[in-house]
């Protein structure tokens, strides 16, 4: 039976001028994005803390250190890229991801699934498994006047079952996986 574990994250930044909005990977055409380490796509750095906090890995700071220039103009999808190789790395895989993004404008129906796609891709697996919402705040505190974004993110993950994966694997290379097992008794002994 594998284990199964819950993560959570959550993110904030600031709008300003002069900065590229990216939210789930997907560039927005909007006057103002977010500041921030890396492209301050906040969608992204809460799913990214939650796939690690599900695993205990501690958080996005202590793993991609704002301090390290190695980070500094990361696209934050390139980060869930090394979020799910960490997680495979000890055994886990991804099985589903759910996020909201809180902003007054842009509005983000209409890319929602777009952003899921990019998403899922990065991590290999399905967009079914990605599920993006996006709400306001009612003009209500720093997000109701426009003045920044906010994502939170739940995501589960499991244990990696190893030998479904090779029964899986051996099937698709064999091209069998049981087909015959219903073909009726034609009356062969197999000790003759």
């Amino acid at each position: 039976m594998s284990v199964h574990r819950i993560g959570y994250g959550h993110d904030i930044h600031r709008l300003v001028e002069g900065k590229k909005l990216v939210l789930g990977g997907v560039e927005i055409d909007h006057p103002m994005g977010l500041e921030g380490h890396s492209d301050g796509d906040v969608l992204t750095h809460a799913i990214v803390d939650s796939l690690l906090g599900a695993a205990r890995l501690g958080d996005i700071g202590e793993n991609f250190p704002p301090s390290s220039s190695r980070y500094g103009d990361i696209s934050s999808v390139r980060l869930l890229e090394l979020v799910k190789i960490k997680l495979a790395k000890i055994g886990y895989q991804i099985d589903n991801i759910d996020a909201t993004v809180v902003c007054e404008e842009p509005r983000l129906d209409e890319i929602k699934d777009l952003m899921a796609g990019v998403i899922a891709q990065e991590l290999e697996i399905e967009p079914e498994q990605v599920s993006v919402k996006a709400t306001a705040s009612q003009g209500l505190g720093f997000i109701g006047e426009k003045r920044g974004v906010a994502a939170s993110a739940v995501s589960l993950i499991s244990e990696i079952e190893y030998e479904e994966a090779e029964e899986e694997s051996v099937a698709q290379t064999t091209g069998y996986e049981g087909e015959y097992d219903d073909e009726p008794d034609i009356g062969i002994d197999e000790d003759e």
